[in-house]
């Protein structure tokens, strides 16, 4: 009970945003919604990097600088322009670096639930060298092997339970008949 109880958000969020996956067309009006991003802040940056200083120093730098560390990605054309997507929870920053002018523009993402429940449900860690991604990742692990201690636990009292065994290997076998269905269909 109490670890149910404890796990109750991360598994309100999954039903949640597979809910939100699931039905995208109803809930947006079409399908996935691009992102719509609202200017925060342009500065001049006009910091010298190192010689042989790569897109992923840089990114690290601009970040460390804006206060924005964490888990990103960088799409870089060498010389010309370095666009950072600094992927947190709650908003998606994306940082541009103009090297040639030494110009920073700051955009975050316009907030919908939509977008914000399936960075949720995709968010992953352990790949990271940030803590609260590995803390999220463990806390999906904990779910996963709750669900995994549910569906066990199921199967032994139905077995265990004598008068259950008719209706359960109904279900056990109308489950699994449905899931080669899908398996083999999709």
């Amino acid at each position: 009970m109490y670890l149910a109880l404890f796990l109750m958000p991360w598994i309100a969020m999954y039903a949640a945003s597979t809910m939100v996956m699931n039905h995208r067309r109803p809930l947006s009006g079409h399908g996935a919604p691009s992102p719509e991003f609202e200017l925060v802040e342009e500065r001049d940056y006009p910091m010298s990097w190192a010689p042989g200083a790569g897109p992923e120093r840089m990114a690290e730098q601009i970040l460390r600088d804006l206060g924005l560390e964490g888990r990103y990605s960088i799409q870089a054309a060498p010389g010309k322009k370095l666009t950072i997507l600094r992927n947190a929870p709650v908003a998606v920053y994306r940082i541009t670096y103009l090297p040639s002018a030494h110009r920073l523009s700051i955009e975050r993402e316009k907030f919908h639930a939509t977008a914000f429940l399936e960075r949720l449900h995709r968010r992953k860690g352990y790949d990271t060298s940030w803590l609260l991604d590995d803390a999220w990742a463990l806390s999906v692990d904990l779910v996963i092997g709750a669900m995994v201690f549910w569906a066990v636990s199921g199967l032994w009292l139905w077995w265990e339970l004598r008068a259950t065994r008719g209706w359960g290997a109904l279900a056990l076998a109308a489950g699994l008949g449905l899931f080669a269905i899908f398996l083999g269909t999709i």
